[in-house]
């Protein structure tokens, strides 16, 4: 455990693991002076955010997932400018994962390379981050181009050797899916394993695809495969790291389109199910409670829900559509004079039926991303 702690910024990096690092840490009588008790309460502490007026407690941090996401919605409405580009890919290319963390033991052979969520957590890489790293660095030119040509290289390699038998991706292992360990009793959060899922299995389809990989690959071809199989129904796909169905749906949809995948009603099945779920305001909204359900639970909309359900009807070729036009007049008509957008309700998923996050960010760039794409698309 503490070999784990080290090169992180705690056990995981995130709140449950150091959490349950210090109770097992005075569990065993460590001392409170101890050095490896005091790290790892203070790393803990720096979770805690306050202001004159509020006091919560972050789950962990974001820093990797947040600059990814925002050069990569910059970067793609052609609004992130050369110097913040640099800046940006210099600082993430600085945060590449060098180490080989548990992710080795079912990867024995394949070199590391990729990214982590947080600050620090070189034991733990993961599949998603590295996929959306991928796609910002699209847009962004380091101070040093070769070294930013054999990061990338490395971590295409790493994210083709991470694929999972069933095609899918995980998001920091591969195969592990032995699903009795759920049922032991401290299975508190019942994820104990690291399944695939249609969400990170369509980010990386989309970032390997963009990168050059053809729909022969059989990365790509097995990836297809697995979203082909994995849709629901009703056409939606399950999110396991964003709430919940109209992310899935999103993430699986923009992989599928860049793979070019020929089978047109998969793209019908799923706008069908996004134009089902649009609210009376023109926007969308999903509560944490279909995790429960096992179906979509329709809840107020939301800017970050709405520019996801906006993502899949562009991917699906319903860009033009009526309910694609209320939902950009739902984004515009809710904009504040500062160019930002409110959100409230927790739109991420930490552990399903368990814990859900606010990722401060979501409500401003994703429907920068979405507005954007459709501007150009209609020539502003």
């Amino acid at each position: 455990m503490l070999e784990r702690c080290r090169n992180a910024d705690g056990l995981g990096a995130i709140y449950p693991s150091m959490m349950y690092s210090i109770m097992a840490l005075e569990a065993l009588d460590y001392p409170r002076d101890h050095p490896d008790i005091v790290e790892t309460i203070a790393k803990f502490d720096q979770l805690f955010k306050e202001t004159s007026d509020s006091l919560h407690f972050q789950p962990c941090f974001s820093p990797v997932w947040d600059t990814a996401y925002a050069a990569f919605a910059l970067g793609e409405t052609n609004h992130l400018d050369p110097s913040a580009q640099r800046q940006a890919a210099d600082w993430l290319i600085a945060r590449e994962v060098r180490r080989r963390g548990d992710w080795s033991v079912k990867r024995p052979h394949l070199h590391p390379g990729g990214w982590a969520f947080e600050y620090s957590n070189e034991h733990y890489p993961d599949i998603d981050d590295t996929a959306m790293v991928l796609l910002a660095l699209e847009h962004c030119r380091a101070s040093q181009p070769e070294q930013q040509a054999a990061v990338e290289a490395r971590a295409i390699a790493w994210l083709k050797g991470m694929q999972s038998q069933d095609g899918g991706f995980a998001a920091f292992d591969a195969d592990n899916d032995w699903g009795v360990l759920n049922s032991i009793p401290f299975s508190d959060h019942n994820a104990m394993l690291d399944p695939t899922c249609p969400d990170i299995t369509g980010r990386v389809l989309e970032a390997l695809c963009r990168r050059g990989l053809p729909p022969s690959d059989p990365v790509v071809h097995d990836a297809v495969n697995f979203l082909l199989k994995t849709q629901e129904q009703n056409g939606s796909w399950y999110g396991r790291w964003g709430v919940n169905y109209l992310y899935g749906t999103f993430l699986a949809l923009r992989g599928l389109r860049a793979a070019d995948s020929p089978d047109l009603n998969v793209f019908r099945k799923a706008a069908d199910f996004v134009q089902s779920t649009q609210n009376s305001d023109g926007g969308w909204g999903e509560s944490c409670i279909s995790y429960e359900a096992n179906r979509f639970v329709a809840a107020p909309s939301t800017p970050s829900q709405t520019a996801w359900a906006l993502l899949s009807l562009l991917s699906a070729g319903r860009h033009d559509s009526a309910s694609a036009e209320r939902g950009l007049g739902y984004l515009v008509d809710t904009q504040e004079e500062d160019g930002a957008w409110s959100e409230s309700l927790a739109t991420g998923t930490g552990f399903p039926n368990v814990f859900y996050l606010r990722y401060t960010l979501y409500r401003h760039y994703f429907p920068l991303l979405v507005t954007g794409l459709y501007g150009r698309m209609a020539g502003f």
